[in-house]
């Protein structure tokens, strides 16, 4: 850096810090803080999590190391973090509606829109282009920075916890207590020696909803989540076949899972975003099983266009529909429908075991008794359904 040029002053960087929010608004983001990188207290809690193996099939979470606690590396020269918040919440989401009925396919809210990751990066830039043209006009040309959203190895939680923007809860997602969950975030790592914000003090206290409610049990310990029993790694990110143990646990949802969320009390006071692109597509919203089954692939890759689901795949799309066709109740259009997949030019082995599973389920239900294992499942997921209908009477 040019030593010869003028420094911001402490006052300077302070207003700017407070332009920065206001921009950040303007630009659609709800929440906007500043916080140094340092991310040292989170090194062994990643390295236990990553040596209890709880990543799964994710290699890339263990194959960068510690860098992930190091954000300075990412960016050499940053010594801060603006963190930011964009609500995705949409209207009438039908949680409850949605999951009452196995023969709907259920998908994460977070992924019936508009894939987050570049709206939030052009967002982010835009916000970094403001900062440096602000600098210029205080002769302070050494700006730098650089936009993340979920495309970097970056502890983005951690780091948004300590910039104020909520804090960690049991199921270990940042919860705001204005805000709740339903939100994405994104980081600008910039040069800059801005003031930094005070972290909010965690609210969870005594409750435990969020590890009651886990359909796979997922969430070992408080803030500890074993990835590979999470229905959002099983029907994402898990590229193989998913285990049988799991497929009954899975019930109708197909991409994501929102239970932890949806029985948390600080959801209720959850805003609805005001973001258009992030508003459930009419092919996705209570969408029937059946129908989601029969799309070819291009109807796949068409209505999935610009979404985050479109990255899924269709076959691993057919793999989860058939495992949620399996848990819905005994039908014979759903027999005729899987078997009929089984001949399909668009199927492979992969696809064809978990028909073959699905199938399975489907006869024995016609001839067998509710197992003690369905029943346990219906019951929980009846709990989360109330929960839904009482806690989040807007949103069920």
């Amino acid at each position: 850096m040019n030593t010869h040029q003028p420094q911001l002053t402490s006052t300077q960087l302070s207003q700017l810090a407070q332009q920065i929010k206001k921009w950040g608004k303007e630009l659609g983001f709800a929440h906007i803080g500043i916080t140094d990188l340092d991310l040292t207290e989170h090194e062994p809690k990643l390295q236990t999590w990553l040596d209890n193996g709880f990543h799964g099939d994710m290699g890339y979470m263990a194959n960068h190391g510690m860098m992930r606690a190091r954000p300075a590396e990412l960016h050499p020269g940053s010594i801060r973090v603006i963190s930011a918040r964009m609500d995705y919440l949409p209207p009438e989401a039908g949680f409850a509606t949605n999951l009452s009925d196995p023969n709907l396919g259920y998908i994460s809210r977070y992924a019936g829109g508009r894939d987050y990751h570049k709206l939030m990066r052009q967002r982010l830039k835009k916000l970094g282009d403001k900062i440096a043209e602000h600098c210029q006009t205080l002769n302070f040309s050494q700006t730098d920075f650089r936009p993340f959203v979920d495309s970097a190895p970056i502890l983005e939680r951690p780091l948004a916890a300590k910039a104020g923007l909520g804090w960690t809860g049991k199921h270990s997602l940042i919860l705001h207590p204005d805000a709740g969950s339903w939100f994405f975030l994104g980081e600008l790592l910039i040069n800059l020696p801005l003031p930094t914000d005070i972290p909010i003090v965690e609210g969870c206290n005594t409750c435990v909803a969020c590890i009651k409610s886990c359909p796979t049990n997922a969430i070992v310990a408080p803030y500890v989540v074993d990835g590979k029993r999470c229905i959002s790694y099983l029907t994402i990110e898990l590229q193989s076949a998913i285990p049988e143990e799991f497929r009954p646990l899975i019930g109708n949802r197909i991409y994501g899972c929102d239970d932890c969320q949806l029985v948390c009390p600080v959801n209720a006071r959850a805003p609805l975003t005001n973001e258009h692109d992030f508003h459930t597509r009419s092919p996705l919203v209570q969408p029937k099983l059946l129908d989601l089954f029969a799309w070819s692939e291009q109807e796949f890759l068409t209505k999935t266009e610009g979404s985050a689901i479109r990255r899924l795949g269709h076959k691993r799309w057919l793999r989860n529909i058939a495992v949620a066709l399996g848990n819905a109740p005994a039908d014979p259009h759903i027999i005729e429908a899987l078997t009929q997949k089984l001949t399909s030019a668009e199927v492979d082995e992969l696809i064809i075991e978990h028909i073959e599973w699905a199938l399975t389920q489907q006869q024995q239900k016609l001839t067998s008794p509710i197992s003690a294992e369905e029943a346990s499942q219906k019951r929980k997921i009846q709990r989360v359904i109330r929960s839904v209908q009482k806690g989040l009477p807007r949103d069920a």
